[in-house]
Order: structure tokens, then sequence, then C-alpha cells
């Protein structure tokens, strides 16, 4: 079994995700910002809490430093961590900050958490990477409307899942010897949404935990929900 690490796993995709690759055999780190409700979840699905900040350089690297002193290396780093930022506000409002605190955390906190974590994936005879984008990021999904993403105005959380997607095409040139791949878990019931999406949180993790558990040789730099490749 593999020794996966996994970002923003206190709540919502990221505990599901944790829980159920717990259950398969896998050992799991869970990393969280919140130390104490990170350590309560871990506890409760049977992982290791990891304290990480995505947003904080420091934070990630003692993140990465404390799994380099307990397990030496991991096999799959799960990019979970994300914001929606100003949900529901008008466009005329929007400031930089704004903008930049969202991607601070859905973009910029990817590139931190693989940047540091890469020497440890590179231990490992099988490494991946599993990016948590989003259909929203999609320009089929959004110009479609008849889709819950076609309805929805959210620049924005729109704008850095779309650049999540192809900063892992992009890793995944960059990076020919781990598998990168990103998971839209699809219109799922969590804070993100005020829990007002259709799909359980167990639905939605249906593609994070496919790409966490494939096998050598599954492709990478591809696009996935729980039915499959995503237009994009």
């Amino acid at each position: 079994m593999t020794t996966i690490f996994i970002t923003g796993a206190n709540k919502g995709l990221g505990r599901e995700a944790a829980r159920r690759l717990v259950e398969l055999g896998h050992t799991v780190l869970a990393g969280a910002r919140d130390p104490e409700r990170g350590e309560d979840a871990a506890t409760a699905i049977g992982a290791r809490f990891v304290q990480i900040d995505v947003t904080d350089d420091a934070s990630v690297a003692a993140a990465a430093a404390n799994v380099a002193g307990h397990e030496g290396h991991i096999d799959v780093l799960i990019n979970n961590a994300g914001v929606s930022g100003t949900h529901g506000a008008s466009a005329e409002t929007f400031t930089g900050g704004d903008v930049l605190d969202v991607f601070d955390v859905n973009v910029a906190g990817v590139v931190r958490t693989t940047t540091a974590f890469l020497p440890l994936l590179r231990k490992s005879a099988d490494p991946a990477i599993v990016n948590v984008s989003s259909g929203m990021g999609s320009f089929t999904h959004t110009h479609d409307p008849e889709r819950a993403e076609g309805k929805v105005v959210a620049p924005i959380y729109t704008a850095s899942k779309a650049a999540l997607t192809m900063l892992t095409t992009q890793y995944a040139k960059a990076f020919p010897d781990i598998r990168i791949n990103a998971a839209d878990p699809g219109y799922t019931a969590t804070d993100l949404n005020g829990h007002s999406g259709p799909q359980t949180v167990s639905e939605g993790t249906d593609a994070i935990v496919q790409l966490a558990t494939e096998q050598r040789g599954a492709g990478t730099g591809r696009v996935i929900d729980r039915y499959g490749s995503v237009a994009w």
C-alpha cells in the first residue's frame, strides 16, 4: 500500500477522501491548517495529522520536513485545499486582493506544496500527484446552459480552477517521472457551496480516490470526474 499526503483534510472532500483511502489500507497523512480540527479529523479516520498552511512557505516547508522525519517519503500528493473567495458578490466590487486571496490557496498553494514535497515523491517507486480542480474551470461546462456549471457566475473561483488545470497539464510535461492528474469532484454538497450540491461527499471523492490509487502506466496530464475524462 502507499503513503498519501492530502491537504485540506479536516473537512469536506479532503476528509472523505482521506477516510476512504485509510479504509482501503493506505497510510494517510492528513494535512490541515487548524491544529485542533486537523488532529480531531485525523484521529477520527485513522490518519496521522500534519499541520500545513498552503499559503505560508515556512509552514509548507515544516510539513515536508515533518514527513521526511517520520515516513521518509510519500507515494501520492493530493493537493485538495481550496477556497471559494467572494462567492456571490458582484463582479463590479471585486478587488485585486480578492483575486490574490483565492489564487494564493488554489494555485500558488499547489505550487508551494508540490515544490516542497517533490524530494519525498521522488523516493517513491511510483509517484503521483492529484490536483483537485473543478468543472467550474472548464470552458465546455461553463458554456453549457444545461449544466450547473453554466448557471453560476463566479469569476475568481472559476479562473483559479482553470489555472489549476493548466498547471496540472504543464506539470505533467515538466515532471515526466511523476504521474500528475486533476480530479473534478462534480457538484458536491460541501461548505464551499453551502451544501447545495446534489452529490454526496463520498460521490464527490470518486475521481480523487481513483487517481490516488491508479497503477503505473495509467497516464498523466489528464482531467477526470467520476464518470471519465472531462472536456476542457
